[in-house]
């Protein structure tokens, strides 16, 4: 398992107004990676990006990161219509892909070929594309054809939202070989390549998908941790963070983000909620929005203990949507004095 000394924080900063409230597809301003030493409480600016207006659907078309992958000394991530990929420790900007078809891009892995899988959410899709920008390979999450509600012609970069997704794919890992995805509407997990194996998270909508030795570890938007066997590929333990400390008078968040230190300890990310068309994608606040809810943070979790270690607030930062937390490699962590 993971030491987790320090972590990159990857997401966006909210744009804020004080005459309307802002809907998913309006709510960032910017891109924002942040490293943070949870220990000395050291935080360092990772990289900020605004994307260039011929990639965005509209001029205050949202901005920010969504999940990413790191792999060496490579961050692997992606806005709505762009995969960026940054050289570390410097952020240099290596690899540039956008595509007519990326529309709501949630996470971006590496191939073992050095291509990339690309979860095009707001079309239903995982391809694999090169860092060219030729696409291989596609899959419909659904297993349809993969053009049958959306047309080659069209440039969805240009199209603020395609909602309501049928599947909403968020999340591409591998076992061993296999390419698997996440699917937020069917509260599961699947196998792509080869297709035929699935993964039931029915417990509440699912992100995320980390690999470890025995386990795929997954976060509910409720506050729940989700452990499924390697093997079995089945729910194998549930932690539900709301009962941590005897206490659910507050909402903590939207529960996306999630990076494991130990089978019991767990840093988590949770977003500030926002106004949704979709209600029922918060269905799960009990009596609506009457219970308290906290801003934007991260928390580490000893769920052998059932207590929060540590919650480290994230707005005065910058960053007010969170999407993945991700191991800063040690060769990378900052230099003590």
């Amino acid at each position: 398992m993971l030491a987790a000394n320090e972590l990159y924080v990857v997401g966006g900063q909210a744009r804020s107004t004080i005459f309307r409230k802002l809907d998913e597809w309006h709510s960032c301003r910017k891109a924002v990676v942040i490293q943070i030493a949870p220990e000395s409480g050291r935080v360092g600016r990772g990289v900020e990006y605004v994307s260039p207006p011929e990639v965005c659907a509209d001029d205050s078309a949202a901005v920010l990161f969504k999940s990413a992958s790191l792999h060496g000394n490579r961050l692997y991530t992606c806005t709505s219509t762009e995969v960026l990929v940054y050289e570390l420790p410097e952020f240099r900007l290596a690899h540039y892909v956008s595509h007519p078809c990326f529309n709501d891009l949630h996470h971006v892995c590496p191939t073992p070929e050095g291509t990339l899988l690309v979860a095009v959410t707001g079309l239903d899709l995982v391809v694999e594309i090169t860092v060219q920008g030729k696409i291989l390979r596609e899959w419909n999450v659904l297993g349809e054809d993969p053009w049958q509600r959306f047309s080659r012609d069209t440039d969805y970069r240009r199209v603020l939202t395609t909602k309501p997704h049928l599947s909403h794919p968020n999340h591409v890992f591998y076992l061993d070989d296999e390419i698997w995805v996440t699917r937020f509407k069917q509260r599961d997990a699947i196998s792509l390549s080869p297709p035929g194996r699935r993964i039931d998270i029915a417990l509440q909508l699912p992100h995320d998908g980390l690999v470890t030795d025995d386990s795929i570890y997954f976060t509910t938007v409720d506050g729940h941790i989700v452990r499924a066997g390697r093997e079995s590929l089945k729910v194998e333990q549930v932690f539900d963070l709301n009962q941590v400390d005897g206490s659910d008078q507050q909402v903590r968040g939207w529960c996306r983000g999630l990076l494991p230190v130990s089978k019991t300890r767990f840093w988590v990310g949770f977003s500030y909620l926002r106004p949704t068309k979709f209600r029922e994608n918060l269905s799960w606040i009990t009596n609506g929005h009457t219970r308290a809810q906290k801003h934007s943070h991260i928390a580490l979790f000893d769920m052998e203990q059932n207590r929060c270690i540590q919650e480290i607030p994230l707005e005065r930062h910058g960053i007010d949507v969170i999407f993945s937390l991700l191991e800063v490699p040690a060769a990378l962590a900052f230099k003590r004095p």
